[in-house]
């Protein structure tokens, strides 16, 4: 598969994703550890049918010290062993904020205060800033087809101010 369009060779994109990666640096002053933060990337990058998300969220929770086997069971955690409870929370809030349109409700009243159980209002905020910047990086990425596979860790730093 050949990208359509590489954002990074168009003026006003490649400043956008500068600024898009340069917001993403906020989220690792978080007390979220990066693992969680990664499972939850992940899982919407699966969602999202994104294979450069998840070949990055794959490469970088892998970094963050992820092992294999709970990286195969991201995408069917709700019937898996080795989530905790907090993972268990934020994995189901990013499931609920990424779907909006497959539930009229949004993010249940259930979903929230069970997150609200495993993390302080920094955490959630991180979470619901996780789950949001992830879901536009996916959508940018499926629209023009940029493929997974050749991400290497820490790559994007370069962008950084």
């Amino acid at each position: 598969m050949e990208p359509r369009l590489n954002l990074f060779d168009t003026p006003t994109a490649a400043k956008v994703a500068k600024r898009f990666y340069n917001v993403s640096l906020a989220l690792e002053e978080s007390s979220l550890p990066k693992s969680l933060r990664e499972l939850v990337e992940l899982r919407i990058g699966q969602i999202n049918g994104c294979g450069f998300c998840v070949d990055i969220h794959t490469k970088e929770a892998t970094a963050a010290g992820e092992s294999a086997v709970r990286l195969a069971l991201v995408s069917a955690w709700r019937h898996s062993t080795v989530f905790t409870a907090a993972e268990r929370a934020a994995l189901a809030l990013a499931e609920e904020g990424t779907r909006l349109a497959d539930a009229a409700r949004g993010v249940s009243d259930e979903t929230w205060a069970e997150a609200r159980k495993h993390f302080d209002d920094d955490e959630l905020g991180t979470l619901v800033c996780v789950i949001s910047l992830i879901n536009a990086a996916t959508r940018m990425n499926v629209i023009v087809h940029n493929p997974g596979g050749a991400y290497e860790p820490g790559m994007f730093a370069a962008l950084s101010d």
